[in-house]
């Protein structure tokens, strides 16, 4: 059975002498969510918070996070990396260091964090590395931005409850990256909101089976 075979390159973060260049102006994108109606960017009501999640392919993750209520707004973009403003092909290559990465902006009056950080553990496999499924490379692999030091905290617990879990059920160790939120970059106009424009584009969303109970 043949097998692809990936470059080396892409299973690695590139270095500061590696990274693409990138460009000193923004990618174009959208201003309004097609399904919410509320703006892609800054500024949001005041009490708004924000989170940046990244567990694959980011048109699938999207559309998750936007159906929850008391979520305000969604964008999907990069972050993580090392070029500024990149494109798509850019961080597919596998050379900017860049993550595909949910922007998450919720009321915590009606949406708690830990119901965002319950559906981000349960609805992908934070034990893959560099993939999630079939989608191999850095853009891919699992990870948590963070806005201030509660949000960290609230990360780290969760994590080591769910990786708890996963070692009972005979998984493997949590590689989800918990740090505070890098820049992020707002992907180009036709990835935001990929699978309201397009229901029946790819979506690789797969949790692992098992379910974060409340803390």
């Amino acid at each position: 059975m043949f097998q692809r075979r990936i470059p080396e390159h892409k299973l690695r973060l590139p270095n500061a002498d590696e990274a693409l260049p990138g460009r000193s102006s923004a990618i174009a994108t959208s201003h309004t969510h097609c399904v919410l109606g509320t703006p892609l960017q800054p500024p949001y009501p005041e009490g708004m918070q924000q989170i940046v999640l990244g567990m694959g392919c980011f048109w699938g993750v999207e559309r998750l996070f936007w159906k929850v209520p008391g979520v305000y707004t969604t964008a999907v973009g990069y972050t993580g990396g090392l070029t500024p403003n990149p494109t798509y092909e850019e961080v597919c290559s596998g050379m900017t260091g860049h993550n595909e990465v949910v922007l998450v902006v919720f009321d915590p009056e009606q949406v708690s964090l830990d119901t965002l950080l319950k559906a981000f553990w349960e609805s992908h496999d934070p034990t893959q590395g560099m993939r999630q499924g079939n989608d191999l490379g850095t853009q891919y692999r699992s990870g948590i931005y963070v806005s201030d030091p509660a949000q960290q905290m609230a990360a780290e617990v969760s994590k080591a409850r769910f990786a708890d879990l996963l070692l009972q059920a005979g998984k493997e160790p949590v590689t989800t990256e918990i740090r505070q939120a890098p820049t992020f970059y707002y992907a180009e106009d036709y990835h935001q909101q990929y699978l309201h424009k397009n229901p029946g584009g790819y979506c690789n969303l797969a949790g692992t089976g098992i379910c974060l109970p409340p803390s």
